[in-house]
């Protein structure tokens, strides 16, 4: 290999390393900056163009991500996450029916909006929900995270990953519902039953009466108009008409009021999070100009021989490694070689996915949970999330591996 090719290669190892690690030994730099840092380094060298760059950056993934979070906001800003959850805690009658309710809830929010924003809006609500009750917040708040990366798996946007997936693969998004709602459905099942037979000291409680102790302000006009937008966007989702257009429809729809400011919208965007993903795209697209991404392939194409599971078997180790996004970009390429395609799609997109509930660094949702739950004085070591974390990770996966 020429210089330039050892060099990309080395640039993004380093990149991918620190991403997975969170930080560069000696630098403050978080995960957005060493994958800015990198993209630009590949630049420098030569590796790719300005014009290489700009066409390796998958823009209907960004307007999806950046459509989602608009949407998310004004569904925050109007109320609607209190409103679920005040529906939840009234209809349990004991911890059992509780932690189930909030599955489901955390479940299915996750499978039509971004997991890392479910996780963000209910985590205090659950934490303050449980104070009040007198209960431990610990099985509650590891069913809604477990909960948020499983239910995320059905739908093309309820993960990152899966957004480039659908991206990359052009499934319909009717399409991956049938095929992942079903695994999805039943993991949500294993997910309850874990965490029910770990606690069992805490699910054997006594019976209550869940007072209305949620008070969130609801914006009423706020809280319409999104329902009907994001029922219209439903619906052409179920249509065909392409996920991002339809995403950026409802959200210009949404930014079309005379009621709320757009600066309380634009604060709620994760801009460092669209920043990270236009980086990555850059930073791996390096890998095809120099012709490693095929090289890398040759290495990797036994999986395509061997079968889908060991391929989904790969594709867990590698996401618990490097982190679930970075490891579905390096992967995707090998997706064509398999003779069933779309199965090969749905294995890398449910793996990916699923890998995030096997230890607490395994998703960005699950770190979202931790970090609120230890500002409420409540700590969740490593080992509190493995135990329910690593038989959910792997009942689910064998469940959804004999589905696919």
């Amino acid at each position: 290999m020429e210089w330039r090719e050892w060099a990309t290669l080395l640039i993004v190892a380093v990149t991918i390393g620190g991403i997975a690690v969170g930080r560069w030994p000696w630098l403050r730099a978080d995960r957005t900056g060493i994958t800015l840092i990198g993209a630009t380094l590949l630049l420098g060298i030569g590796a790719l163009s300005l014009e290489e760059a700009y066409a390796g950056v998958d823009i209907g993934t960004i307007i999806l991500l950046f459509s989602m979070m608009v949407i998310n906001s004004n569904l925050y800003l109007a109320g609607f996450f209190g409103v679920v959850t005040r529906h939840v805690v009234r209809t349990a009658r004991g911890p059992r029916t509780l932690l189930a309710l909030i599955i489901l809830a955390s479940g299915v929010l996750s499978a039509l909006f971004l997991n890392d924003t479910i996780v963000l809006m209910l985590t205090p609500i659950i934490l303050d929900t449980t104070r009040a009750l007198k209960r431990s917040p610990l099985p509650y708040l590891l069913g809604l995270a477990t909960a948020a990366n499983v239910g995320s798996m059905a739908t093309i946007t309820g993960n990152p990953q899966n957004i480039i997936i659908g991206g990359l693969s052009h499934i319909r998004y009717v399409e991956f519902v049938q095929h992942l709602g079903l695994p999805a459905l039943l993991s949500l099942g294993i997910c309850w039953l874990v965490i029910v037979l770990v606690y069992r000291e805490e699910m054997r409680g006594p019976a209550f009466r869940v007072p209305d102790m949620v008070r969130t302000a609801t914006l009423r006009p706020l809280l319409r108009k999104s329902m009907l937008v994001i029922s219209a966007m439903l619906l052409l989702f179920l249509l065909g008409v392409p996920i991002p257009l339809a995403a950026l429809l409802a959200a210009a729809t949404l930014m079309t009021t005379r009621r709320l400011r757009p600066d309380r919208v634009w604060k709620s965007i994760d801009w460092t999070l669209l920043l990270f993903f236009a980086a990555l795209f850059v930073v791996t697209h390096a890998l095809e100009t120099q012709q490693l991404s095929e090289r890398l392939f040759e290495i990797l194409a036994p999986l395509a021989q061997a079968g889908l599971i060991p391929f989904g078997l790969v594709t867990v180790v590698l996401s618990n490694l490097i982190s679930n996004v970075p490891a579905v970009l390096l992967l995707q390429g090998l997706v064509p070689a398999f003779a069933e395609t779309q199965r090969a799609w749905f294995m890398l997109a449910a793996t990916a996915t699923l890998a995030g509930n096997l230890t607490l660094l395994g998703s960005v949702a699950n770190l979202i949970m931790a970090e609120l739950a230890g500002r409420w004085g409540v700590r969740i070591t490593f080992f509190d999330y493995v135990r329910v974390g690593m038989p959910v990770t792997i009942l689910s996966l064998m469940v959804t591996m004999l589905l696919i």
